[in-house]
């Protein structure tokens, strides 16, 4: 487990020297969210009504924009076959880039989420909600992300295809997280929303074992 956060760490160093991973998806998010009501015109009504499905497909999109930073510098500059024939499993080095994206990537637009919502007329009320969804959403996102990001690590620009071949595993993870907005927005009874945080969950654990098993395969395929 030392090895595991070590690898976690050395991804966080990388994003702060580097940066615009965590940024440019933050930026993107919030020129998705700006951009719609200048498309849709001042009806505050209908702007809070698809405010959550808009806060969440501007995740999803934005989430999908930074895939290509995942393994394509460390298979670069050779880092990524170090890694692969270390001792650490190949399955534990994926987890952790995951873990990596979803902290430089996930956690800064969960946390600019409630902030936009305000742009979109977003009732107040549904704010923990919709935090929470997203909260329990967004590590799926990374997870299930990183095995678009394996299949085509060898490809030149290939963050359009990874973000087409992971784009149908999203589509749960959007469903069951505005789901749970929704239901909280509307005055739903309880077990409403509580019940597409479940599926939500479920889907997010399932894919912290998906991921990084499907991910490492591809891996070890590309680099044979």
């Amino acid at each position: 487990m030392r090895a595991f956060f070590a690898l976690i760490a050395r991804d966080l160093r990388l994003a702060a020297r580097i940066g615009g991973g965590g940024g440019m998806a933050v930026f993107f998010f919030l020129t998705v969210v700006a951009v719609v009501p200048l498309g849709i015109g001042p009806d505050l009504n209908l702007l809070a009504r698809i405010a959550p499905g808009m806060l969440w497909v501007a995740l999803l999109l934005s989430s999908l924009l930074t895939l290509d930073r995942l393994f394509q510098a460390d298979y670069e500059d050779g880092s990524l076959d170090l890694l692969a024939m270390g001792r650490v499993p190949l399955e534990l080095v994926v987890a952790a880039k995951a873990v990596g994206h979803f902290l430089t990537t996930g956690l800064p637009l969960v946390v600019a989420a409630p902030l936009l919502g305000l742009m979109l007329n977003l009732d107040v009320a549904a704010f923990p909600a919709l935090m929470l969804a997203m909260l329990a959403g967004a590590p799926a996102l990374s997870f299930l992300g990183v095995i678009g990001a394996g299949l085509t690590v060898g490809i030149r620009r290939g963050g359009l295809l990874a973000s087409l071949l992971v784009l149908p595993f999203y589509i749960p993870v959007l469903i069951f997280g505005v789901s749970a907005a929704r239901a909280a927005l509307a005055g739903f009874p309880q077990g409403v929303a509580a019940q597409s945080l479940a599926l939500l969950a479920a889907v997010t654990l399932a894919s912290l074992v998906l991921g990084p098993v499907a991910a490492a395969a591809a891996l070890r395929a590309t680099l044979r």
